[in-house]
């Protein structure tokens, strides 16, 4: 997911199933929120000039990827870091379960300029008091029930939501997906065509 601000852009989770020729032009930072493969391409990563921040586990696979070490950026819960203009708020948010036989990476969640939050694979909530102008809400995983991500959005309240996390999806799987969101909740949903970047603010 691209996300514009007054001066510059920033890539969020640009991993297999994503239009990486389109998200990640004139982009010169990419953050990850864990390490599977649909929401980072170390190859594809390797192969650009811009730094990428991302938990440990991210970290070792751009290395594998050949990715030097001036490019690769640690991203831990607490942490608070500028990049393209925006200040992003790293927060703690363990990967939901899949299947209790199968290993969790280190998920984080990002918060940018206060108002756009990007959970990775979890149902995190913002920090108290923080209002959520845009919600990057993941709507297929095999660790997703549509129950769960409807009463995620509702939690956070956000003003608007943009539907992410749909690779495996079929056309009709994520037109329902649409439907339930803009049916049972009250945040307007956005669907971005590929590369076309979410404004913040």
């Amino acid at each position: 997911m691209r996300v514009a601000t007054d001066s510059g852009a920033l890539v969020v989770d640009p991993g297999a199933f994503s239009d990486l020729a389109a998200a990640l032009e004139g982009v010169e930072h990419v953050l990850v929120t864990h390490a599977h493969p649909d929401h980072l391409d170390a190859v594809a990563l390797a192969e650009r000039d811009v730094h990428v921040h991302g938990p440990g586990q991210v970290l070792d696979a751009l290395a594998e990827a050949g990715v030097p070490p001036e490019r690769r950026h640690l991203l831990t819960p607490g942490d608070r870091l500028e990049v393209a203009g925006a200040v992003v708020e790293v927060l703690d948010a363990p990967h939901e379960v899949i299947h209790p036989e199968v290993p969790l990476p280190t998920n984080v969640a990002l918060l940018v300029d206060g108002v756009v939050l990007h959970p990775g694979d979890a149902f995190v909530r913002p920090p108290a008091g923080v209002v959520i102008d845009v919600l990057l809400e993941p709507v297929g995983a095999p660790w997703l029930r549509a129950a769960d991500m409807v009463e995620h959005v509702r939690a956070v309240r956000p003003r608007r939501v943009v539907p992410v996390h749909d690779g495996t999806l079929s056309e009709a799987g994520r037109s329902l997906a649409l439907s339930l969101l803009g049916s049972l909740t009250e945040a307007e949903v956005l669907t971005p065509a590929p590369g076309e970047p979410v404004l913040v603010g």
